[in-house]
């Protein structure tokens, strides 16, 4: 490769990264649009955001009963992969200097999902050790 197509290269991945900033500031700002439309509308945010919780737990429900046997590992693999996102919310949350509810909160998530992904990585090594040849 030259360097004329290196530097092409490089200009249409720096276009490609500027139209994914401004998508994901769209879709940010259109999240945020919808949260506080929620709480104007005469309701309160806490309404809003509990209701959007329960929804997501039953839709989570629904999803997760309905898969077969054969995707329960893959979605092992998400649920892990889920959990490392939530520990790092969990870290934000108890990150404050200030010691009140979401300090103690945020460490009782850090803790659960710390034991939801060693579990899962435990699970998964179990289910993968009895694929393995016997060894005489």
């Amino acid at each position: 490769m030259d360097a004329a197509t290196i530097a092409d290269q490089s200009r249409e991945l720096a276009q490609d990264a500027a139209t994914l900033a401004e998508q994901a500031a769209e879709l940010s700002s259109g999240a945020h649009m919808l949260a506080t439309a929620g709480a104007n509308a005469g309701g309160e945010p806490f309404i809003f955001l509990f209701t959007v919780f329960v929804l997501a737990c039953f839709i989570g429900y629904y999803v997760v009963w309905s898969v077969t046997p054969a995707l329960h590992s893959p979605l092992m693999g998400v649920t892990n992969a889920i959990s490392s996102v939530i520990i790092v919310g969990a870290l934000i949350a108890a990150g404050p200097a200030d010691m009140n509810i979401s300090k103690v909160l945020g460490f009782v998530a850090v803790a659960l999902a710390s034991v939801n992904i060693f579990g899962g990585f435990i699970v998964t090594h179990r289910m993968l050790s009895m694929f393995k040849k016997k060894q005489k």
